[in-house]
C-alpha cells in the first residue's frame, strides 16, 4: 500500500514514511493511492472478531511496512478493556428501536479522540524506536485532541509534545485535564485567539520544510493519516453491532468540525462497508453544513468563528474536508491545489458544479444539518426525559441532527463524542443536576497547571519549540 498527496506531489510513500509526518512537502493530505475493497466473505468473517482483532485486519490492509506480528502486537497492547472500561471498546447505547449513540468516549480522557491517539502512541514508540529516532510532536486542539494526544504520549521515548489551544475558549475539565499533566515531555500553549488560529500556526510550521526537518516536527492532528485510519475501525465495529446480517444498511450522523472523524466514516464506506448515509452535524459554525447544502466552502476567519456550548466544534476551517474534496473531484490534484490555494486565498471560498454538488449524495452518501445552542439544550432534556441518558453538547448537537435526518427502516447511528461531565455547566443549564465524573477526577481543575501563554504567532510558537528540545 502507497500513499499520495492530495495536491500532486507524485511521490509515493510508504505508511511509516507519513506516520510520523504531518502534511504532504506540496502542503497536501496524505490518502492511499486506492481504497482496498472489502467483499462479503471478509465481511461475514470480521462479523465475530473482537475489536482488537477487527483493528488488526484493517489496519493490515494499509500497513504493509510493520511486520504482521509488531502491528498485532501493538493493536492488542492498545485496545483493551483495562484501558476502555469496557470488552466491547466501543459497545452501542441502544436509546430506541433503530436509533443508537456509539460510545467512543471510555477512553482515558473521557472522549472519542481516545480511540484513535492511543494506538498512535504506541506507533510512534515503536517506529522511533526501530528508527533511533526522536520526534516533536506539534498540535492544536479545540479541547479533546489536546489531551488525548497528551495522555497518549506522556512519558514516552524519544517524543515531546507541544499542544496549542485556544486560550481561554475551551470548558474548565478540558484545561485541566491538560495543563495539570506534570511529564516533562508535556508542553502546553494556550494562543490568544481561536482554534483556527492554533491550527494555521501548526500548518505554517508544518509547511516551513527547513525548521520541519531540522527540529523533527510530527504531527498527532486529524491530518495524520494513522490517526485517521484508527477511526475508521469503529465504524466496522458499530455496524456488526447494529445489524444481523452484512446484507443490511445504517446510517451514522457525526458531530462535525475538523472532518476528521467523518472522514473515517467516508473511507470505511469506500472499502464497501454497506453505509446508507454519513451525516454531518455542525453547530453554528455551520461551514460544512453550507458546503453540503450549496456546494460553496467558505471558511471564516478569527473574527467570525462564534464561541459555542459545543467548542470541540468551533471550527471554521475544516483541515480533513480536503480528503473528501480530493475525492468528489475523481482525484483531480491539480484542481484540489488551485481550490485549496489560489482560489481561498483570492476569493475566500470555492464553489464546485452542479454535476459535482449532485455526486455528494448520489455517490457518497453525504447530507447535512445544523444545531444551535437551544438546539442542544432541549436535546439534551430530551435524551434524558426519553431515554434516561445524559449526553455531552456536540452529541446533542449529532442527535439533534440525526432525528432530523432518520430515514425509515435504517438504523441511525450517533457517534457519541465525549462524556457530559466535561461540559458541567451547559448540562447544569439543560437539567438542573451537575454531571457524574470518574472518581479519580474530582479535584481535576484544582490540580496544579503548566501553561504558557503566547499570541496568535508562528515566531514565537517557532522559538518556544527551538527552546524547549
Amino acid at each position: 500500500m502507497k500513499y499520495l498527496s492530495t495536491r500532486g506531489d507524485k511521490t509515493e510513500r510508504h505508511f511509516c514514511d507519513i506516520l510520523l509526518e504531518g502534511l504532504a512537502p506540496d502542503g497536501g493530505l496524505y490518502l492511499p493511492t486506492a481504497y482496498p475493497r472489502i467483499d462479503a466473505a471478509t465481511l461475514a468473517r470480521w462479523r465475530g472478531l473482537s475489536y482488537a482483532d477487527l483493528a488488526f485486519e484493517i489496519l493490515s490492509l494499509y500497513i504493509d511496512d510493520i511486520p504482521a506480528v509488531d502491528l498485532k502486537a501493538i493493536v492488542h497492547r492498545t485496545y483493551t478493556e483495562a484501558v476502555f472500561g469496557t470488552p466491547q471498546i466501543t459497545p452501542l447505547k441502544p436509546l430506541a428501536p433503530g436509533l443508537a449513540l456509539v460510545a467512543l468516549s471510555n477512553g482515558p480522557t473521557l472522549a472519542f479522540k481516545d480511540m484513535a491517539m492511543q494506538l498512535l502512541g504506541q506507533l510512534f514508540e515503536y517506529e522511533l524506536g526501530r528508527r533511533g529516532e526522536t520526534l516533536n510532536i506539534l498540535g492544536a486542539t479545540s479541547g479533546d485532541t489536546g489531551s488525548a494526544a497528551e495522555y497518549a504520549m506522556r512519558g514516552k521515548a524519544g517524543i515531546q509534545v507541544f499542544m496549542l489551544s485556544p486560550h481561554g475558549r475551551m470548558s474548565p475539565f478540558q484545561q485541566a485535564q491538560m495543563f495539570s499533566l506534570q511529564e516533562a515531555n508535556i508542553h502546553n500553549i494556550a494562543v490568544q485567539g481561536v482554534f483556527d488560529d492554533c491550527q494555521d500556526i501548526v500548518k505554517a510550521v508544518s509547511n516551513d520544510l527547513a525548521f520541519k526537518r531540522g527540529h523533527r516536527i510530527g504531527t498527532v492532528n486529524s491530518i495524520n493519516w494513522a490517526r485517521l485510519l484508527a477511526q475508521v475501525v469503529y465504524y466496522f465495529a458499530a455496524y456488526f453491532q447494529a445489524t444481523k446480517t452484512d446484507a443490511e444498511r445504517v446510517s451514522f450522523t457525526v458531530p462535525s468540525g475538523n472532518f476528521g472523524n467523518v472522514c473515517a466514516g467516508h473511507v470505511a464506506r469506500m472499502m464497501g462497508l454497506p453505509i446508507e448515509q454519513l451525516v454531518v452535524a455542525t453547530n453554528e459554525n455551520d461551514v460544512l453544513d453550507e458546503f453540503f447544502r450549496t456546494g460553496v466552502y467558505r471558511p471564516r476567519g478569527a473574527e467570525h468563528t462564534l464561541e459555542t456550548s459545543s467548542p470541540s466544534m468551533d471550527i471554521s476551517k475544516a483541515s480533513n474536508f480536503e480528503r473528501f474534496v480530493f475525492d468528489l473531484l475523481d482525484r483531480d490534484a491539480a484542481r484540489v491545489n488551485r481550490l485549496f490555494g489560489e482560489e481561498l486565498a483570492a476569493k475566500g471560498c470555492f464553489e464546485i458544479t452542479a454535476e459535482e454538488r449532485a455526486r455528494i449524495g448520489e455517490r457518497y452518501g453525504f447530507v447535512s444539518g445544523r444545531s444551535t445552542h437551544e438546539d442542544r439544550v432541549a436535546t439534551i432534556r430530551q435524551c434524558h426525559a426519553q431515554y434516561g441518558v445524559i449526553i455531552d453538547t456536540h452529541t446533542a448537537d449529532g442527535l439533534k441532527v440525526a432525528l432530523d435526518k432518520r430515514q425509515p427502516g435504517v438504523p441511525m447511528l450517533v457517534l457519541e463524542t465525549a462524556l457530559p461531565a466535561k461540559f458541567a455547566a451547559t448540562i447544569e443549564e439543560a437539567l438542573g443536576l451537575v454531571p457524574p465524573r470518574p472518581a479519580a477526577l474530582d479535584d481535576l481543575e484544582s490540580r496544579p497547571k503548566r501553561v504558557t501563554v503566547l499570541p496568535v504567532s508562528v515566531d514565537q510558537v517557532k522559538q518556544f519549540i527551538v527552546d524547549h528540545v
